[in-house]
């Protein structure tokens, strides 16, 4: 009877772990997708925690995300070179221009601005190390 429970307790344990994985990812997918159209909220950051959570959650979100046609060459570029694509190096430091600006003429706190000044320098620094990436040969892995 002990031996039961402790594999009915694994069971669940392992269910409670996954769906905590699937909420991860698909939170983060929501998030970067909201990304897409609000300025200060990020895309990349979150479909990249997004990928490393959907392989612990479930491979059929994991499959998607690799295949899927806007997230998947990104994706994959970032696994196999750790690159990023030069168009959205330069969109992402518009963007983060952008932000910062309309923060500073909407009258932001200058405590703020500079903090956000130094985080999005130290963004646009680690976007401007990365490589750019190649152009993917063959189907997503």
């Amino acid at each position: 009877m002990g031996v039961l429970f402790r594999i009915v307790a694994g069971i669940r344990a392992l269910r409670v772990t996954r769906l905590s994985w699937a909420c991860l990812a698909w939170g983060c997918i929501g998030l970067g997708t909201a990304g897409v159209v609000l300025p200060l909220l990020p895309t990349t950051p979150f479909i990249l925690v997004a990928a490393w959570a959907a392989p612990k959650a479930s491979p059929r979100l994991n499959h998607w995300l690799d295949h899927h046609p806007v997230f998947g060459p990104n994706l994959h570029a970032w696994r196999t070179q750790r690159a990023v694509p030069r168009k959205a190096k330069v969109i992402a430091i518009l963007l983060l221009l952008s932000s910062w600006w309309l923060l500073f003429f909407l009258g932001t706190n200058k405590v703020v601005l500079g903090a956000l000044a130094i985080l999005f320098s130290g963004v646009t620094l680690f976007l401007l190390t990365r490589p750019d990436a190649r152009a993917r040969e063959g189907p997503a892995e």
